[in-house]
This record gives structure tokens, sequence and C-alpha cells, in this order.
């Protein structure tokens, strides 16, 4: 079994980096903040809840991806979410990120008429924009994006400035996460079936800026969705 351990390294350097680089501008939502916007989300129910994609490595899930997936769930069984909406491509390892979670997702009970994907996105950026536009196309009127609590912050001002402050936000409450886990578990999953032949990692086509860039949402050709 292949693990692509360099990439998915390069993808934490990566991550680390870009965390440095906003943390300036206090990119992070904190503790209390998530319970408010999740306080908040309790009194809706969204057409489809976005959740954006992890590397996979072959091998099994991590647990970040873990964590994103088990938050869709709950946010799944409180009926916050009707539909989660799993985006993400193969960027740093030849699995579509996408298809994994949303493998994982129905193995831990989500019904599976209730999981879509969206595996054209790259980029953070890419991954609400691209859901977002997908969501609208299946005519589902609300859309909300729930990941962790720093990737949500990251994401709000670009949301904001390109989707006219049309999406909601629900970052991971750890706390209540924490209230699954006498029923998490780590199911098997046959991840062959999201593998990419003749796969060419993220890294070896841009460059580190061009990634940077494509974090901000430069990738994309917002005219094609004028």
């Amino acid at each position: 079994m292949i693990c692509y351990k360099s990439n998915i390294t390069t993808v934490v350097i990566f991550s680390f980096t870009l965390f440095i680089l906003l943390s300036f501008n206090s990119c992070i939502y904190t503790p209390k903040k998530c319970k408010e916007l999740l306080n908040k989300s309790y009194y809706k129910s969204y057409d489809i809840v976005v959740v954006p994609g992890v590397p996979f490595n072959g091998e099994k899930w991590s647990l970040i991806m873990k964590s994103r997936v088990y938050w869709s769930k709950f946010l799944y069984d409180k009926g916050i979410a009707k539909n989660i909406m799993y985006s993400g491509s193969s960027v740093y390892s030849p699995y579509i990120e996408a298809e994994i979670m949303a493998m994982y997702a129905e193995a831990i009970g989500i019904p599976k008429e209730h999981i879509l994907v969206e595996t054209e996105a790259e980029h953070s950026t890419e991954n609400i924009f691209y859901s977002y536009y997908k969501a609208k196309k299946l005519n589902f009127s609300s859309v909300a994006l729930a990941s962790d609590p720093y990737q949500t912050k990251a994401l709000k001002k670009f949301i904001d400035q390109k989707l006219n402050h049309d999406i909601e936000i629900i970052p991971i409450v750890y706390d209540s996460l924490n209230t699954l886990k006498s029923i998490m578990f780590d199911p098997v999953i046959d991840f062959k079936k999201a593998f990419v032949k003749n796969f060419k990692a993220l890294p070896d086509r841009e460059t580190f800026w061009q990634r940077m860039r494509g974090t901000r949402g430069y990738a994309i050709d917002y005219k094609f969705y004028k």
C-alpha cells in the first residue's frame, strides 16, 4: 500500500505557514464565538451544509477529517443540516477528498440520499465557492459552511466579499463534538473507489505562491459564474 506521506507533510507545512501569515488578522474563532454561532444555528434548518475536504493518505482518515465528518453528522442529527455536501478534488494524494468523506459519512450513519459531493475544488476558497454554486443549481436556498474554527474564520471574509454574505458559518464546537465520543468509531470504506489514475499532486503543478493565491480565491474564474 502506497502512503502519500510526503504530500500530506507538504499540506501540513503549507497550512501552518498560511496560519502564521493570517494569524496577524486574528483569523480564528474562539470557543465562545463558536458556541454563539452554533446556538444561532439551532433556530434554523439549512438546506445544505458544506464541509471542505481533507487529504486522504491511502490508509485511514486523519483526525481532522474525522472531526469534520462527525461534526457534519452532529449537525444532521440535530436537524440543523438537511443535507451535507463534501467538497474537494484529489489534491495532495490520488484520492478524491469529497468522495472519501462521503463514504465515511454514509458509514457512520448519514443517509446516502442526503449526501452530496463537489469534486473540483483544490483550494479552500474553491470548496465553498464551487459548492455554493452547485447548491444553487440544485435549488437549495439556505447554505452554511461547517469546518474547524480556523478554516471557517479564514473563509468568512471571502464569503462576505464574493458571495454577498449569503452563507452562514457553523465552526466546530469541540465540547459538542465530544458528546459523540461514545458512538465514534473508525469505519472501513472501499477507498479505492475514489482513487485517481495518473495523479499529479498540487505541489507538482503549482508553486508555493500559486497555492497561496489559490487559497485566497485568485484561481477562480468569476466571470464564468456571473
